[in-house]
């Protein structure tokens, strides 16, 4: 009886913890029309505005081409598949070298975090690393990986693992102390204390570390491409830049921002189910 007494009195500790009052918040967030209708309406008059500019200065579109010839370059290049190889080398890319790099990083995070000498090993190894460029970098990957895809992951991991090993480690220190000693009062194991208090604690940490990584996977792989590739949107920019085709450039770069903005969205969507007590 006594140990069942425990176990509830956790239970019960641990739904406090995680708890930050009453609902998901049903009710408290803007409607999705007030949330996409400002940015759109932005981009609508900016789109307008560059149009009847370009227009009126007669500005040449070797220097900035209309977003009309922005859109039918865009449109070109899908329907007659020269574009979607590309998009497909390139997410491939992005979605590899960002799970290899949230895997790095968060183990990497914990242990750093849970682990004293970690810390005073490693981790200042890891902020000289990160320190360093990653168009420095890029090349030496290139040389001793090739100009496969594994030259390109690499690179992603590198740009992304150390978003999320920092927010990680600040994620899992930032938890009250109070909390945790109230759980050892109750005879809480090590990992107890972890997945009742400090994993519940640093899951906004790590989300806000994802978003960055997963923006930073873009980046990575699309200069990685840049520096040795044959294939995949930074190769095509190189190649438009010689033909000077800027429409062309453009429509990549929209093609990137697409890929930035769903990345973005997708680890908030997640991020909203996960840590749904954390919500502004």
């Amino acid at each position: 009886m006594a140990c069942e007494r425990r176990f509830r009195a956790m239970q019960t500790l641990r739904d406090v913890i995680g708890r930050t009052g009453g609902s998901r918040g049903r009710g408290v967030s803007p409607s999705r029309w007030n949330e996409i209708l400002p940015p759109v309406a932005l981009l609508a008059a900016l789109i307008v505005v560059w149009e009847l500019a370009v227009t009126w200065f007669e500005i040449p579109a070797i220097i900035l081409p209309k977003p009309s010839e922005i859109a039918s370059a865009l449109i070109n290049g899908m329907s007659r598949g020269t574009l979607p190889p590309d998009v497909a080398t390139t997410l491939v890319e992005i979605v590899l070298g960002f799970f290899i790099g949230v895997a790095v990083g968060g183990l990497l995070g914990v242990a750093v975090a849970e682990v004293p000498i970690v810390e005073r090993l490693v981790y200042p190894y890891v902020v000289a690393l990160h320190s360093i460029p990653v168009l420095a970098i890029a090349p030496i990957i290139v040389i001793w990986l090739g100009l496969g895809l594994a030259s390109k992951i690499a690179v992603v991991v590198l740009i992304t693992f150390f978003p999320l090993t920092v927010n990680t480690v600040q994620g899992l220190r930032a938890v009250s102390a109070s909390q945790v000693e109230m759980l050892r009062s109750f005879g809480a194991s090590r990992g107890q204390v972890m997945r009742m208090a400090r994993l519940p604690s640093a899951l906004p940490y790590i989300f806000a570390g994802l978003d960055v990584a997963a923006i930073n996977a873009v980046i990575g792989a699309v200069v990685a491409e840049w520096l040795g590739a044959t294939g995949g949107l930074g190769s095509r920019i190189l190649r438009l830049t010689f033909q000077l085709d800027v429409a062309g450039m453009f429509a990549v770069l929209v093609i990137l921002a697409l890929l930035g903005m769903l990345a973005h969205r997708l680890v908030r969507a997640i991020e909203r189910r996960v840590v749904f007590w954390h919500q502004a």
